[in-house]
């Protein structure tokens, strides 16, 4: 059910020199752009750091017909991706026609064959493609006018729109098949259907992701990481570290200075401040997986350790102060996997395999003896208390998809609390007792697997029950967001993203 992790595993190529290889979103498109069709007036972008946003402007007479003028910021490309963004225009423009949006494309040449999502001045959004150079364009239009974010996926010769609008997951609303040979650019545009006119657009969360199916679906090898800091005021999405290893799960400090993540078997601490990288001294428990969180009153750490003994090899909570030290056991029996700490830190709760069913257990946080809190046949997994320490959150698979419960400490007056047809893992309660955020799989991810490198959202749902929201669509799964990582003013979250 979880990825184990054995002592020697990655350890052997980890450097410290590469986990600080920090890579920013400036990296991403780093040309000059170009001016497809030799437009009138020269486009430009600017790049907000800060933002991580996108700043095009740009004119030209169309996208159409058989040849093309616009401002384009792309990168020569090759293989299968997962290229999204949010787009706005800024301020009310001239022509309602003028187009904003991401493309892939043959060639820098104004006749060349493309595929784009454009969004229009007017709210149309389409996908548009020209099949063959030189070739006339042509359209599918939607019915979604100015979507919060598009998706656009290349997967061989298939091209896939989606569309989300007022926080709703992403819908399929067109697709079209055609070939644009084996090397292409993928990038922004923006045109303002008038040669004699300047329009700008901002574009905002822009990822190309490499999917997992390139290189062997689900038993793909772990992926390089984002780790991002999502504002949940603004919908601003953050990298705020990069590497080229798989790392998972991060925690945000009681003290909002730092985030505690794993990668393969260890645990580091990254300060938000200097954007430095530290290994926390675990000791003997060098196998550590992605369930691992911070105390409420910030001194200690749990962490769900692979311990060898009896022939095998299965998951152990130990404690260890939150600055490094000697490892303490909590749970005598495995596979147990932490989740949880209760607001007085007298409690751990867990997810637990005993004779072949998983279920939340709660146990002391000095050990002791262990309490089982779920019966129901199937998974229960990812337990965690409110803040006030009324509720424990779990997601559960008893009624046929996985969907959020909460239930009293004790076990007691267990009930549903989503209801749709995603599966819905690891509920985290912000600190002010008001949300619950959790990642979702889409219908066709079986309801008891939490397999990585796949099309996932994060979701937000007030505790009172009110309508869900979807706050970023990703390329994650497994390690994006297992355990607590919410900041402590409740207004950012910290999770992982995956591409190749």
């Amino acid at each position: 059910m979880r990825k184990i992790l054995s002592a020697g595993i990655f350890l052997s190529y980890l450097t410290v020199s590469a986990l600080n290889a920090q890579i920013t979103n400036d990296d991403f498109f780093t040309s000059k752009g170009s001016q497809i069709g030799n437009p009138a007036l020269k486009g430009s972008f600017i790049y907000d750091p800060g933002a991580q946003t996108y700043l095009l402007k740009g004119s030209g007479y169309n996208i159409w017909n058989e040849r093309d003028e616009f401002f384009f910021l792309s990168k020569p490309v090759s293989g299968d991706y997962l290229f999204s963004a949010r787009i706005e225009f800024t301020g009310t423009g001239v022509d309602p026609h003028r187009k904003a949006g991401l493309m892939f494309r043959a060639s820098l040449e104004e006749d060349a064959p493309y595929v784009d999502v454009a969004i229009h001045g007017d709210g149309l959004t389409s996908l548009q493609y020209r099949a063959v150079k030189g070739g006339e364009t042509r359209e599918t239009a939607t019915n979604v006018k100015f979507p919060d974010f598009v998706q656009l996926e290349k997967t061989g010769n298939i091209y896939i729109l989606r569309l989300s609008r007022n926080q709703t997951p992403l819908d399929e609303v067109a697709s079209v098949e055609l070939d644009l040979g084996s090397s292409f650019h993928a990038g922004m545009f923006i045109c303002s259907h008038n040669p004699e006119v300047m329009e700008e657009a901002r574009f905002s969360n822009v990822r190309l992701d490499i999917t997992a199916d390139t290189r062997g679906g689900d038993q793909a090898p772990p992926s390089s990481s984002r780790l991002e800091i999502l504002d949940m005021e603004t919908g601003l999405r953050k990298v705020v570290y990069s590497s080229e290893k798989h790392f998972e799960a991060p925690n945000w400090s009681r003290n909002g200075k730092f985030l505690i993540f794993n990668q393969e078997g260890k645990l580091y601490r990254f300060d938000l401040k200097t954007n430095k990288i530290r290994l926390i001294d675990t000791g003997f428990a060098n196998a550590n997986n992605n369930d691992h969180g911070i105390s409420f009153d910030g001194k200690t750490l749990a962490i769900s350790h692979h311990t060898a003994e009896n022939g095998s090899r299965h998951s152990i909570i130990y404690t260890v102060p939150v600055k490094g030290g000697t490892p303490k056991r909590v749970t005598a029996l495995g596979p147990s996997y932490w989740h949880g700490w209760s607001p007085d830190d007298q409690w751990h709760v867990y997810c637990a395999e005993r004779n072949g069913e998983y279920d939340v257990y709660k146990i002391p946080a000095a050990g002791g003896e262990e309490i089982r809190l779920t019966t129901s046949p199937g998974l229960d997994d990812g337990p965690e208390y409110s803040p006030c320490g009324k509720y424990v959150y779990f997601n559960s698979v008893r009624t046929g998809t996985m969907q959020i419960w909460r239930m009293a400490p004790d076990g007691s007056n267990q009930e549903q609390v989503t209801f749709d047809v995603y599966n819905d893992w690891f509920a985290h309660p912000s600190p002010d007792g008001k949300w619950l955020v959790f990642v979702s799989y889409m219908p066709d991810v079986p309801a008891a697997s939490h397999p990585r490198n796949k099309r996932v959202m994060l979701r937000l749902m007030p505790v009172n029950g009110a309508e869900i929201k979807t706050v970023a669509y990703l390329y994650g799964g497994q390690g994006t967001l297992n355990v607590p990582s919410w900041s402590p003013d409740s207004k950012k979250v910290a999770f992982v993203s995956y591409t190749y």
